[in-house]
């Protein structure tokens, strides 16, 4: 028994230890950088606050952010309609092609509208290539899938009986929809609208892959400042604005979260077939699909199979090479087995840490626990209201000296994006094992199984039915991640991503070529693993 309570304190005092140490102290030693400097000093915060340019950075990251919002909802919710409201033929595949941009990487989304937009491009006469207009709509592309899930979920438990009546009345289909069901599903578009903000105000990578057009977003100029002119101290201080965003956003989140859940009775599905009358929003969802969703992704696999204009694979025989103009470094080849072997150790990482805190926070505890728990619940989701640049340099000022001095350690980039995926790993686990009924384990108990059996053969196969996922989750962010991994990668451990943006950021056909070649084996990664995943997901017996 003493070994068993011992093994709960350790899997509380082991995460939140590691929080504290790879996230607490890196992000504080970070913010505190721009006002502390040996003792107090806000000169260089009131400089960087008064500097007009900042205010300019800050309005485009909102501004962008709220375009990116707007036109996700607007091509969203009727996309949730059509997607979960009624039924027709072929709907699964609409719904897998639906969600496809959401599982990229933001690099790969990025490098998918260069191709699309940018020279060479199809679309190139449009001139949109490294403007706010190709940002905005790659925003949209990214984010349409958390729209639609998350409102389609929601109109799918809506009882019909409501609108029916309201037709009886006399109302027209559309009198209905704003008098009924737009107020219904307002919690559920708030909160999707929260998300989308959050995302597409740390959207980075993707920034970076389309040329930060105008004044860059904030989390592209904490990178200028701190990579380029090596100015820490105004880095330090833009972060702190970038983090005031993302909490405010986050709190906004949660709140409209809770609402939205309180009106959502996920046993009850409430679906009709197609009518005459579905014809205009099944087009504009059928448009959307096939071509905001479908067309990046494609033009991105054939152009990274032409060259000169005729069809040739070898952009990908290139990929054996660093690219024009680079004088060693890694290869992108050698960038994809560091990509692979990083993200295998960040995944194992965050699987250790991650799988006995859900464990903890599945329990069903009263009291001060019950505190406990929740204040672990909420600390656990912090690294998600710190952008991954924030965390990336982060580490960069506070693990390069003694105690911590890990520079030179291989572990540092897999425990950066450890940090990162860990939320998700939690999140992902937790819920799983809440649904374990309360009586179960009693009912083990009682026949004489001891904690070390009851945890196995209860939790366990719970456990086992969610691992999948949470492999998924944090192998294809560990894969795709690019925010903390640009501060911390040496020349010979570069990541398929950086490298990516590298190729991107040089001039020379060739290096464009690799750059979408490149993008395509990054995407082919990431969508594998989440398959696999996904089928290697099991039910409890």
């Amino acid at each position: 028994m003493r070994l068993w309570k011992s093994a709960w304190s350790a899997a509380v005092i082991i995460p939140v230890a590691f929080l504290g140490v790879f996230f607490l102290y890196p992000t504080l030693s970070m913010l505190t950088l721009g006002v502390w400097d040996g003792r107090a000093d806000f000169s260089v915060l009131r400089e960087v606050l008064t500097t007009p340019n900042t205010w300019k950075v800050v309005w485009q990251t909102l501004y962008q952010a709220a375009l990116g919002t707007a036109g996700a909802i607007l091509l969203g919710v009727p996309g949730a309609y059509v997607l979960y409201r009624i039924t027709f033929p072929g709907q699964k595949a609409a719904r897998a092609l639906a969600t496809i941009p959401f599982v990229l990487p933001t690099v790969v989304v990025g490098v998918a509208f260069r191709a699309l937009l940018g020279r060479g491009g199809p679309l190139e006469f449009l001139g949109f290539d490294e403007t706010l207009t190709a940002v905005v709509l790659a925003l949209i592309y990214f984010n349409y899938a958390v729209v639609v899930r998350t409102v389609g979920n929601m109109w799918q438990s809506l009882d019909p009986r409501a609108v029916q009546a309201a037709r009886t009345l006399g109302a027209s289909k559309g009198r209905a929809f704003l008098t009924v069901t737009l107020p219904q599903l307002a919690p559920a578009i708030a909160s999707a609208g929260a998300i989308v903000f959050l995302f597409c105000s740390t959207s980075y990578g993707l920034i970076r892959t389309l040329g930060s057009p105008g004044y860059g977003t904030l989390e592209t100029e904490i990178w200028r400042q701190a990579q380029s002119y090596l100015d820490v101290r105004t880095a330090a201080i833009l972060s702190i604005l970038q983090v005031v965003i993302v909490i405010i956003t986050l709190l906004v989140s949660e709140r409209l979260s809770r609402k939205a859940a309180t009106r959502l009775n996920l046993r009850s599905r409430h679906v009709t077939p197609i009518s005459t009358g579905d014809i205009p929003v099944v087009a504009l969802t059928a448009t959307v699909i096939l071509t905001l969703i479908s067309t990046p992704i494609l033009t991105l696999v054939v152009r990274s199979l032409q060259v000169g204009g005729e069809w040739s694979f070898e952009n990908y025989r290139l990929l054996a090479t660093p690219g024009q103009g680079f004088a060693g470094g890694a290869t992108v080849t050698e960038a994809i087995g560091n990509s692979l072997s990083i993200g295998l150790e960040a995944t194992i990482i965050a699987l250790l840490i991650g799988i006995p805190l859900s464990l903890v926070l599945s329990r069903n505890v009263r009291g001060p626990l019950q505190t406990g728990q929740s204040i672990l619940s909420g600390a656990i989701l912090l690294p998600l209201g710190v952008s991954a640049v924030t965390v990336g340099f982060g580490f960069s000022i506070a693990l390069d000296s003694p105690p911590l001095d890990l520079r030179n350690s291989p572990l540092l980039i897999p425990i950066a994006q450890a940090v990162v995926a860990l939320p998700l790993v939690v999140r992902s686990l937790t819920p799983t094992l809440q649904a374990i009924a309360p009586g179960r384990r009693e009912a083990a108990a009682t026949l004489g199984a001891s904690p070390w059996r009851v945890l196995a053969t209860v939790d366990g196969p719970f456990l086992l039915r969610g691992i999948g996922v949470a492999i998924g989750f944090a192998f294809a962010t560990s894969l795709g991640e690019f925010g903390a991994t640009s501060f911390l990668a040496r020349p010979d451990t570069q990541t398929l991503p950086v490298i990516i943006v590298r190729l991107l950021g040089r001039p020379g056909e060739h290096n464009y070529g690799m750059a979408m070649a490149g993008a395509v084996v990054l995407a082919f990664l990431a969508a594998t693993i989440m398959a696999v995943a996904e089928a290697a997901r099991k039910d409890p017996q």
